[in-house]
C-alpha cells in the first residue's frame, strides 16, 4: 500500500461523507415539515418513541443529527426531556440500515438480477436517473428525490474506493500484526469511538470496517468491539451540541451518552463470556460485511430491548448529573433547528401564531381598560407587549438565518410571509400599550367621553375587534376567504374614524366635551387606525404570498381603483353593519343645511 493508496482511501472516505450529507438533507427536506406533527402526537408513547427514532434515522440518515436536534427541541421548550429517550433508542436502530445496504457489496454470482444487487452495479444506474430528474424536472420535490439518488451513488462510489484503496492490506504481513493488538477487546471499543468521534458519523465508521472486512483481515473478534464502540463515538456530535444551552437540553446528550455506555458494557459482559468462557471457534474467523451489518443490528435492538424498561432510570441519572440551576434561561428558537429546515419553518409559524394571538388579545384588552380599568389588566398588557417585543426579536434573527438554509418552495413563501407579518404583530402590541397608557391617564385624571362619544367608539370597538378576529384566524388558518374580508372592513374602520374625529371636533366648537379629552380621543382613534392598518398589511400579505408577489401597494391600488364587486360587496356589509347612530348623523345634516 503505498501513498496512492492512502490517498485513495482519504477520497473514498470524503465522497462517502458528502454522499451521506447530501442524500440526508434532501430527505429530511422531503420529511422535515411533517416531523413537527408527528413529534406530538407519538413521543408521549415510549414505543412509539422508538419506532419514530427508527424511522426518522432512516429517513434523514443521521442519528447524530437526529439526537443534535433533540437537544435544540429541548433547549426551546418544544419537547420534555422524558420524550426524548424512546427516540434516542430508537435512532441507533435507524442507523443499522445503511450497513445493511454497504454490506450488499460483497454479493458474489453470475446471476444478472441478484448481480444488480452489488452497489457498484446498480449506483450508476441510480446516479443517472437522479441527474436525470435534476436536470429535467421542473418540479421541486423531483429535484429533491433526484438529489437524493444522486447522493446515494456518490455514497457508494465512496465505497467502492475506500474497499479497494485497502484491498492490498491483505498481502501485508505489517498490517496483519498491527491488526492482532485489536483482539483486545477494550482497545477495540476505544478505537471504534475515537475514530468514529473523530469523522462524526457511526455509518461512516461501519462504511470503513466493511471496506477492511472485505481483505479477509478483520476477524469476529476484532470487528465486535469496535462495533460496540462505534456507538459511543457516535455521542460527541450530541455532546458538542450541548455546550451552550439550557440544563434540560444538555440531560438530552447525557442520555445518549448512558444509554450507549450501559449497552456496551452490558455487550462486552456477553462477549467475554462467549469468547473467554465458552471459547467459541467462530472468534477467529474472518468476519464479512453482511454479518458486521448483522452484529450492528442484533447489537443495537438487543441493547434497547434491555435498556428500554430503564428509560426513568436514564432521566434520573442525567438529572443527576446535570443539577438544576434556577437561572437556566430557555430560547425560544434554538438554532440547532436549522439542522432540521422543515421542522424549523413549522416551529417558527407556532410562534408567530403565537405573536399573532397576543397581539389580538393585547389590543382587545387595552379597549376593554376603558370600560372597567384596573392595574392588574394594564400590566397584563404590559406583559404581552414584552412578550411580543421578545418574540418579534429572536423571530426576525431566526428567520433570515432559516432563509439561507435548503428550504423547500412552500417553506420559503411561508418564511417570507412571516418575516412580513411579526413587524405587523409587533407594532399592533405597541397600539395596544399606548392605548392601555390612554385608558390610564383617563382613569387618573377622572375623565369621562361624553355620551355620543362613547356610542360612536362603541361602533368603532367592535369593527376592531371582528378585524383583528378576521386577521388572526386568516394568518393562523392561512385562509384566504377570510384574508380578503379584511381590506374591505379596514376602508370602513378608516371611513368610521373620520367621521367620529369630525363630530369629535363639532361637539367641541359647541362646548359639548371636556376639551381636556380632545387630545385623548384623537390618540384613541389613531391608535385604532394604525391597528387596522396593520391588519390590512397582514392580510394582503397573505394573498401576495399566494400570488408569489410582494407588490402590496400595486394590490391595494388596483383593488380599490377597480371596483370588483367582491371588494365591494364587503365593503357595502360592513358599511350597514358598522356605522355611527342616527343622533350623529342628525347632528351633521342640521349643521350642514345651517
Amino acid at each position: 500500500m503505498n501513498i496512492y493508496s492512502i490517498l485513495q482511501l482519504c477520497g473514498g472516505l470524503a465522497f462517502f461523507l458528502f454522499g451521506m450529507h447530501v442524500m440526508s438533507g434532501s430527505l429530511e427536506k422531503l420529511a422535515g415539515g411533517n416531523l413537527q406533527k408527528i413529534l406530538k402526537e407519538v413521543t408521549s408513547n415510549p414505543i412509539k418513541s422508538l419506532f419514530f427514532g427508527a424511522i426518522v434515522t432512516i429517513a434523514i440518515q443521521s442519528s447524530s443529527a437526529l439526537t443534535v436536534m433533540l437537544v435544540g427541541l429541548v433547549n426551546s421548550g418544544i419537547m420534555e426531556l422524558a420524550q426524548t429517550v424512546g427516540v434516542i433508542m430508537g435512532s441507533n436502530i435507524g442507523t443499522t440500515l445503511t450497513a445493511w445496504i454497504l454490506s450488499l457489496s460483497g454479493i458474489e454470482s453470475d446471476n444478472l438480477f441478484i448481480s444488480m444487487l452489488k452497489p457498484e452495479n446498480f449506483s450508476p444506474v441510480i446516479a443517472l436517473i437522479g441527474v436525470i430528474m435534476i436536470m429535467g424536472s421542473k418540479k421541486e420535490k423531483r429535484k429533491d428525490v433526484g438529489i437524493i439518488m444522486a447522493g446515494f451513488a456518490v455514497l457508494m462510489y465512496g465505497m467502492q474506493l475506500m474497499s479497494g484503496a485497502v484491498s492490498p492490506l491483505a498481502d501485508m504481513p505489517e498490517f496483519t500484526g498491527l491488526l492482532t493488538t485489536f483482539n483486545n477487546p477494550f482497545l477495540g471499543v476505544l478505537v471504534g469511538a475515537v475514530f468514529t468521534g473523530v469523522i462524526q458519523s457511526s455509518a461512516a465508521s461501519v462504511g470503513v470496517l466493511q471496506a477492511l472486512a472485505m481483505t479477509g483481515a478483520i476477524s469476529y473478534s476484532m470487528a465486535i468491539p469496535i462495533i460496540m464502540g462505534q456507538n459511543i463515538g457516535t455521542c460527541v456530535t450530541a455532546l458538542l451540541s450541548s455546550i451552550g444551552v439550557n440544563k434540560n437540553a444538555k440531560r438530552v446528550s447525557i442520555i445518549h451518552i448512558s444509554f450507549n455506555l450501559f449497552g456496551t458494557a452490558i455487550g462486552l459482559v456477553v462477549y467475554c463470556i462467549a469468547r473467554y468462557a465458552v471459547d467459541l471457534a467462530l472468534f477467529n474467523d474472518s468476519i464479512s460485511p453482511v454479518m458486521i451489518a448483522v452484529f450492528h443490528s442484533i447489537f443495537n435492538i438487543a441493547t434497547t430491548i434491555i435498556l428500554l424498561p430503564f428509560s426513568n432510570t436514564l432521566v434520573k441519572i442525567a438529572k443527576k448529573l446535570v443539577t438544576t440551576d434556577n437561572a437556566d434561561g430557555q430560547v425560544v428558537l434554538d438554532e440547532r433547528l436549522l439542522l432540521s429546515p422543515g421542522l424549523a419553518v413549522k416551529e417558527c409559524l407556532e410562534k408567530t401564531n403565537e405573536m399573532a394571538e397576543l397581539a389580538r388579545d393585547s389590543f382587545k384588552n387595552a379597549l376593554d381598560l376603558f370600560d372597567n380599568y384596573s392595574d392588574s389588566k394594564f400590566d397584563d398588557i404590559e406583559v404581552m407587549e414584552e412578550r411580543l417585543d421578545y418574540l418579534e426579536d429572536q423571530l426576525d434573527t431566526f428567520l433570515i438565518h432559516l432563509s439561507g438554509k435548503d428550504v423547500s418552495e412552500g417553506g420559503n413563501n411561508e418564511i417570507s410571509k412571516m418575516l412580513h407579518a411579526i413587524n405587523d404583530f409587533e407594532r399592533i402590541g405597541d397600539h395596544a400599550i399606548n392605548m392601555a397608557k390612554l385608558a390610564k391617564q383617563i382613569d387618573d385624571n377622572k375623565l369621562e367621553f361624553s355620551k355620543n362619544a362613547r356610542k360612536e367608539l362603541t361602533v368603532l370597538n367592535n369593527a376592531l375587534r371582528e378585524i383583528l378576529t378576521l386577521t388572526v384566524e386568516a394568518f393562523s388558518k392561512n385562509d384566504l376567504t377570510e384574508a380578503v374580508k379584511v381590506e374591505p372592513l379596514e376602508q370602513v374602520i378608516d371611513d368610521l374614524t373620520k367621521e367620529i374625529r369630525n363630530y369629535h371636533i363639532e361637539r367641541l366648537q359647541k362646548g359639548k366635551c371636556d376639551s381636556r379629552l380632545g387630545v385623548f380621543l384623537t390618540d384613541y382613534i389613531t391608535n385604532c387606525e394604525r391597528a387596522s392598518d396593520h391588519c390590512s398589511n397582514i392580510a394582503v400579505c397573505l394573498i401576495q404570498t399566494h400570488n408569489s408577489s410582494f407588490e402590496t401597494h400595486d394590490y391595494l391600488n388596483e383593488l380599490k381603483a377597480g371596483q370588483e364587486p367582491a371588494f365591494v360587496g364587503q365593503f357595502t356589509m360592513y358599511q350597514d353593519k358598522y356605522h355611527l347612530d342616527e343622533d350623529s348623523k342628525k347632528a351633521k345634516s342640521k349643521k350642514s343645511s345651517k
